[in-house]
């Protein structure tokens, strides 16, 4: 099976939240590049290193059968020709009780090699209510 080729890091961002919609455990993996170097955190949990352990943990997610949305906002984007970093508010709630939205903050980061761009950092942690508000600004 071809290798989806992402041109743009938005396209594979664009990819990795569409499967996260959809609890895609196959399609969430071919954003991320296939490399021992990735590295994934889910809120409130520990640190993730690697593929199989990447996937053993969203699949573990996906295993509730919870469906979550997710809306970004706020991102700030650093890119250069060869590594991308997005850092978004996630607003995510589960099924359709989207008036209930909890506040995320992620950092992804992208890289272009060969096979387009690929996630190498998904690293997401509980934001404060307010962080909605908060400007745009990248530390």
């Amino acid at each position: 099976m071809p290798k989806t080729i992402y041109t743009t890091p938005q396209d594979a961002e664009a990819a990795f939240y569409e499967a996260l919609e959809r609890a895609d455990i196959d399609a969430i993996m071919t954003v991320f590049a296939e490399d021992e170097e990735i590295v994934c955190v889910h809120p409130g949990g520990p640190r993730h290193s690697g593929y199989a352990a990447i996937r053993e943990a969203w699949r573990r997610v996906f295993a509730a059968g919870t469906r979550l949305q997710v809306k970004l906002i706020n991102p700030c984007v650093v890119q250069t020709p060869f590594t991308a970093v997005h850092s978004v508010l996630e607003q995510v709630s589960v099924g359709d009780e989207a008036a209930n939205r909890a506040p995320v903050i992620a950092t992804n980061v992208y890289v272009r090699g060969p096979l387009g761009w690929r996630m190498i950092v998904h690293h997401a942690s509980p934001a404060p209510p307010s962080a909605a508000e908060a400007p745009k600004t990248l530390h």
